[in-house]
């Protein structure tokens, strides 16, 4: 199974907007506090309230619970990652988590350093530190399916027709 792990996020509207990707690409989300909002309907009506009742996720108190309940290969997308995301193989049959930081300060250095060769970044020139998380986990997790053959996903439009366009 494919995870997403946002640890401390801050901001509901890239919560949100993970929340519809989740969904979309049967990805659970594991959300680590604290969090810089409540999980409420108001918080994050704009982005992902349509989706949420069809989101798996869980909240831990911690990031040493999360680990303690979620066993498989970890993955932390860093700016200071020496591995480019397209590097790693992803087409396992072990749990994978995809670990995000919070927007304002990353996952902290303590934990990147107990796993360096589990350590990556996105290609990107040197004018931006980072791309913005939600942009990030879109990418990442499509690479990660991708490389599975996109695990049983639709690949035709459900809601018009697959033959949309030709009618």
């Amino acid at each position: 199974m494919n995870n997403i792990v946002l640890y401390q996020p801050e901001i509901p509207g890239n919560t949100g907007n993970i929340m519809r990707t989740c969904v979309a690409t049967n990805t659970k989300l594991h959300l680590i506090k604290p969090l810089g909002f409540s999980l409420d309907e108001s918080h994050l009506k704009r982005s992902a309230v349509n989706y949420i009742e069809n989101l798996n996720y869980e909240v831990y108190e911690n990031f040493e619970d999360f680990k303690s309940k979620n066993k498989g290969v970890y993955y932390y997308l860093t700016r200071y990652g020496k591995k480019d995301h397209t590097s790693f193989n992803y087409n396992t049959d072990e749990n994978i988590y995809l670990i995000f930081g919070k927007e304002s300060t990353g996952i902290p250095k303590e934990i990147l350093k107990s796993d360096l060769d589990h350590c990556m970044r996105i290609p990107m020139t040197d004018k931006v530190r980072a791309l913005n998380v939600s942009n990030s986990v879109a990418i990442m997790v499509y690479e990660v399916l991708r490389q599975q053959n996109f695990n049983n996903l639709l690949k035709t439009e459900p809601f018009k027709g697959e033959n949309y366009l030709e009618n």
